[in-house]
């Protein structure tokens, strides 16, 4: 059975999931889809055509689904999709997809996202992603499953970032970023690989040697980036990271790519 603090306004037509609680002052639109034992703690604003998983928690002043932050927005009913398990923390702001863009913002499965991140419009977002205090996300960023956003990080719109890639505090990521990447630096630039998190994954000692000499000879060997980029889709059935890498660089076409600080030069 649901549970109903007296003070919420759930608007009619919103459907509310078995055994799910909604706290003291929290306001619910009435084209809200909310799933089974969720927990909305107080003050938590959900709105637009905005569909949540199973098992969400979600704590005061959270809200969910509003316009997108657009200047052509004109009142369009959009969608925001949000998977099951996730935690959205104090303050945090997910935008509904805009009309222009497809209509949609996605989150997959277990994210756990900080107080005051944010999510823009028409972005989609992986399963298990940790998205740190005020990390934020511009409109039509696509974030790949278990990435580590750090603290005060910003994507900007239309940029993707790959599979188990860490970004750190304070770093601006321009341009798209591989999987299995660390990526940092006020207009962030590739630092390695993301080595711990691929040891969480199940990446054993000879796999990341593998995928360290992949990376080494695309960024770091000889010659000009493209003859190198040729030179090692040789290695694509060596691993399956390493396809997944190639993959990801031939799918943005000529996106440009987040790539390490060239040597001479110093960060900022």
């Amino acid at each position: 059975m649901s549970r109903i603090d007296p003070t919420a306004r759930i608007e009619d037509g919103a459907v509310i999931g078995e055994g799910t609680s909604i706290g003291p002052y929290c306001v619910i639109g009435p084209h809200v889809v909310i799933g089974a034992n969720c927990k909305l703690v107080a003050h938590v604003h959900i709105t637009a055509q905005t569909k949540i998983g199973d098992g969400c928690t979600i704590y005061p002043f959270v809200s969910l689904g509003t316009p997108p932050q657009i200047v052509n927005y004109r009142g369009e009913l959009t969608k925001l999709q949000i998977g099951q398990g996730c935690t959205f923390r104090e303050q945090v702001t997910v935008n509904a997809g805009s009309a222009a863009g497809g209509g949609i913002t996605r989150i997959g499965d277990r994210g756990y996202f900080m107080n005051c991140s944010h999510v823009a419009h028409d972005c989609i977002v992986g399963n298990d992603v940790i998205f740190a205090t005020s990390a934020t996300l511009g409109g039509h960023a696509e974030i790949g499953d278990f990435v580590f956003m750090g603290g005060l990080s910003a994507v900007h719109q239309f940029t993707r970032v790959g599979a188990q890639v860490m970004v750190g505090a304070m770093s601006g990521i321009r341009s798209d970023v591989i999987p299995f990447a660390l990526a940092s630096g006020q207009f962030a630039t590739l630092t390695g690989l993301n080595v711990v998190g691929m040891k969480r994954r199940g990446f054993t000692r000879e796999r990341l040697a593998v995928v360290r000499s992949f990376y080494q000879r695309l960024f770091h060997g000889p010659g000009v980036y493209a003859d190198r980029l040729a030179e090692v889709r040789r290695f694509a059935d060596t691993d399956p990271a390493i396809a997944e890498i190639l993959n990801f660089i031939d799918a943005g076409k000529n996106r440009e790519l987040c790539q390490p600080l060239k040597s001479g030069k110093k960060g900022r």
